[in-house]
């Protein structure tokens, strides 16, 4: 599978809000760094597994639309939009965010992250 498989597929799947399907995805030593509207984090392969958990306790559905996508040897690109259903209103779909993402694939795993992020 290429990179730019893994991650169409990484972003197709559940694992936003499953963290078993995360784990699928996750190289044991994937680091995040993240630029969003609350500031920098960092995270590694506990704290995203912790926050697909956090995910799944308010959202019962996540989409995400990948309107760009972009890849080069092992490097991937890619622009989305995350939408999500609450369980207080699963059948209203609300847009959560915007995300520009940066990919570095190892061991046909996700391994380095670069994201912004804007809340809609």
């Amino acid at each position: 599978m290429s990179a730019k498989e893994i991650v169409q597929k990484f972003y197709k799947s559940d694992a936003l809000i499953d963290s078993d399907v995360m784990k699928d995805f996750l190289h044991p030593d994937v680091l995040l760094d993240w630029n969003s509207s609350k500031g920098f984090l960092q995270l590694n392969y506990d704290s995203l597994l912790n926050l697909s958990d956090d995910l799944s306790k308010a959202y019962v559905r996540s989409k995400v639309r990948v309107s760009q996508i972009i890849a080069e040897n092992d490097m991937i690109s890619v622009r989305y939009s995350h939408f999500v259903k609450t369980i207080e209103n699963p059948r209203e779909e609300m847009l959560l965010a915007h995300f520009m993402a940066i990919w570095q694939i190892k061991d046909n795993k996700l391994f380095r992250g670069y994201q912004m992020s804007q809340l809609s």
